[in-house]
């Protein structure tokens, strides 16, 4: 049944028209579980280079991407559009956690601190009149991926350590709450929430524009993947074909294939402003004015009024004593430099230190000027944005390759003012708030009488009995159950928050005591979310730190908050976004532990598979990243006594199935020819042949992907005829679903035990039909 290791098991037979032949566009009826419903506002534009370049980061392989989205940029002159993280041609210099398969990567780009910004009308004008109807905001965001430069942090104990890929998000002040169906007029509750007037009316565009800029959601994920690899199966002649075409010696577990990525990186995008974690929380909020305006200092403190008491307030559970940064942007073609520096000076006297003079051009550039470059594309995008972009790049007449343009001069200028912003006042004042609160706050609750406080908290001294999981809480706790939160002045609230400034300034270690301390506060209190989100970040705090992690500190520390994690997020919450990022990121870090982790890793990745908290597309690609955690696992001796080969390999056989459910015949083509090659590496090649339900269903799926990409391969071929023609009218009548020339994997119980039990060296039970497998025989 294994093909050899130098022939496809997908050639085309020769015929006369099998090389002109083109891959076709299939794709299944899924009836309810359709994707294709999703994404029909999404219409195929094939000459559309515009579009064509919004796929880019997931149809080359890594390492041949370009480095500017329409492929004719220079190095230095734009920064990476990939999915991946990192630039090009970063080669094996750099250390583990910088490559761009390592979740660690993923991880410290995506819990990033969050910067608000929050300008006047006139600045406003100004930036529209550049291009951008977005606002400052927009046009900060992409160069706020990754500084310029060094960036050095110090930890809790003073000790420094510099950092090449520091980064923040900018967002417009207000931008991640999670907001219902609004109407113009509503007024916010205290708790952040839109509270809907009397009457309907349109809902305003800002609101959709806040929704479209906010993650949390898994069905967007699922719609934009779905899309990329739909666009992939439509164009296979593309520069996609040669991630396609990578044989499985050249691919390693490592490395995921760039949907995954793109999958776990949107999924990590455009994170919700949440009571029970910090990380969308702002940090500081950009206050900016322009040269244009005729009143600057009233402007500035009317600015800065509205965001700690005004219109622009967060909601009560976000601390509002965070970093204001006043900035005067002069318009460099209309106003005098002289007068702009005599009221940037004005600025420090009134409001101090934390003040910058950003000089820009106000007319809109373009790409015939002298000095202009291309925007660098935003590689944190939330999905419903992405596929808003994509929806209105197919929309354009204009089939070129149009991106907003900026002059250098301005890049440089923008460049130079977050470097200073964040070296010199966001990263300071971020380790200030960390000792500060770690002295007077969490070494407190570690001592006597923290303990002794968390026993009162638990067993109620003095009060009434302890009440039930769903009445309210009791009195000498700072949780309001009623409203779902902590106040910003508790100390668990400050707690949470000092565990995730460590969190991004990557001191794991005081992260992981600082969350760890929190999880029994928030059991205490009943507060489950917060309760949830703590051992979350504990487990993945924990799985960042470079030290060694026996399986008796895994067992007892790691799997019990997974564990606690999912269950309360989806039992008690109901909220499957925090189950699915818990154990994704869980199931990628202990992956990277090596030996038994590995095990560890896809034993949490079937659990997530079991919990059902993904889409058709998210479990498909989940079954690969199972398969790959056996693969990840390293055998012992020149039989490789301990891997998991086999188990890895009916791992890519289930997911190739469900590709070919969606009618992604090129994924699955890609998962049986890595299943192919996995028990070609046994010392018994052969040994599947012996299992005919596994064998048998195997060669259908073979059969059925090489039918699907080679329709007039097996006809013309002798003695093939009739059969190939019964299955292609079963295809057609049936759409892939049924599959009635092939028995379904999921429904077979017997097929899958003999494939995974399958002996090493082929031992077969004497038998009279089917053979019986011995127990425990996968290693």
């Amino acid at each position: 049944m294994t093909p050899s290791s130098n022939a496809s098991p997908f050639e085309p037979a020769d015929s006369p028209g099998s090389s002109s032949l083109r891959l076709p566009k299939l794709r299944g009826s899924l009836d309810s579980q359709s994707m294709s419903s999703s994404i029909s506002t999404l219409p195929y534009r094939n000459s559309n280079a515009s579009v064509s370049s919004l796929f880019a980061s997931t149809s080359t392989p890594t390492g041949s991407r370009s480095v500017s989205p329409s492929g004719n940029g220079t190095p230095s002159r734009m920064m990476s559009g990939s999915v991946f993280g990192g630039l090009s041609g970063d080669g094996n210099q750099l250390s583990p956690a910088d490559r761009p398969e390592d979740p660690r990567s993923l991880i410290t780009q995506a819990f990033v601190p969050h910067i608000a910004v929050h300008t006047s009308v006139d600045t406003k004008e100004l930036v529209k009149d550049k291009g951008f109807k977005g606002g400052l905001w927009e046009l900060l965001r992409p160069f706020g991926e990754r500084i310029q430069g060094k960036v050095t942090v110090r930890d809790s104990v003073g000790a420094g350590k510099t950092w090449e890929d520091f980064a923040v998000r900018f967002v417009e002040l207000g931008d991640g709450l999670e907001l219902p169906e609004a109407v113009s007029g509503s007024r916010k509750s205290a708790e952040g929430r839109i509270v809907a007037a009397n009457g309907t009316k349109p809902i305003p565009g800002s609101v959709i524009a806040k929704r479209m800029r906010t993650g949390g959601d898994i069905t967007p994920i699922e719609t934009l993947v779905d899309r990329h690899l739909s666009y992939a199966e439509e164009f296979p002649s593309m520069s996609g074909e040669e991630f396609f075409n990578l044989k499985d010696s050249q691919r390693s577990p490592d490395v995921p294939s760039p949907f995954y990525t793109l999958y776990l990186r949107r999924l990590l995008s455009g994170l919700p402003l949440a009571p029970h974690e910090t990380f969308s929380h702002p940090v500081a909020c950009v206050i900016a004015i322009s040269s244009r305006n005729t009143n600057p200092i009233e402007t500035l403190r009317n600015l800065y009024d509205e965001s700690s008491r005004g219109a622009k307030r967060l909601p009560l559970w976000v601390n509002n004593e965070y970093l204001r940064y006043y900035v005067l942007v002069h318009d460099e073609e209309r106003d005098d430099i002289t007068k702009s520096m005599t009221l940037f000076e004005q600025m420090k006297r009134h409001f101090g230190l934390h003040c910058h003079l950003l000089r820009l051009r106000s007319s809109e550039c373009v790409a015939t000027d002298d000095d202009s470059i291309q925007l660098p594309r935003c590689e944190w995008l939330a999905a419903p944005e992405e596929l808003a972009e994509i929806q209105t790049r197919e929309s354009q007449e204009d089939i070129e390759i149009s991106y907003p343009c900026i002059y250098e001069s301005d890049t440089t200028a923008i460049k130079t003012f977050i470097r200073e912003m964040v070296t010199q006042s966001i990263v300071p004042s971020m380790e200030r708030c960390v000792v500060t609160w770690n002295d007077q706050v969490a070494s407190r609750r570690r001592g006597i009488s923290g303990r002794f406080i968390s026993m009162s908290k638990k067993w109620a001294f003095g009060g009434s009995s302890r009440s039930s999981s769903n009445g309210p809480t009791s009195s000498n706790s700072n949780y309001d159950a009623l409203q779902g939160f902590y106040r910003p002045d508790a100390p668990e609230a400050v707690m949470r928050k000092l565990a995730d400034y460590a969190f991004m300034l990557r001191d794991w270690k005081l992260a992981y005591s600082t969350y760890d301390l929190l999880r029994t506060d928030f059991n205490n209190d009943k507060a489950w979310k917060y309760h949830a989100a703590a051992n979350e970040m504990a487990a993945v705090s924990q799985l960042m730190m470079p030290q060694a992690i026996s399986s008796k500190v895994r067992s007892e520390t790691i799997d019990q908050m997974l564990e606690t994690s999912s269950y309360s997020y989806i039992t008690r919450c109901g909220a499957t976004y925090g189950a699915l990022r818990s154990l994704a990121l869980g199931m990628e870090l202990l992956r990277l532990r090596g030996g038994s982790a590995t095990e560890d890793a896809a034993r949490w990745g079937t659990r997530l598979l079991e919990n059902k908290v993904v889409g058709v597309v998210g479990d498909a690609l989940f079954k690969e990243r199972v398969s790959a955690c056996y693969a990840s696992k390293k055998g012992a001796g020149s039989e490789l006594w301990g891997s998991r080969t086999r188990k890895s390999a009916l791992w890519s056989i289930l997911a190739a199935d469900a590709w070919l459910t969606l009618g992604k015949i090129q994924q699955s083509k890609q998962r049986v020819e890595e299943a192919n090659g996995k028990y070609g590496m046994l010392t018994n090649q052969d040994s599947l042949s012996h299992f005919a339900h596994a064998n048998e269903f195997l060669e259908a799926l073979q059969r059925e992907v090489q039918l699907a990409l080679y329709p007039e391969s097996g006809i013309e071929g002798p003695g093939q005829g009739d059969d190939l023609i019964d299955t292609s009218i079963g295809e057609e009548s049936e759409a892939f679903v049924s599959r009635p020339h092939r028995r379904s994997v999921m429904g077979q119980v017997a097929p899958l035990a003999n494939l995974e039990s399958a002996p090493l060296h082929g031992a077969l039970l004497e038998g009279n039909g089917e053979e019986t497998p011995r127990a425990d025989q996968f290693e």
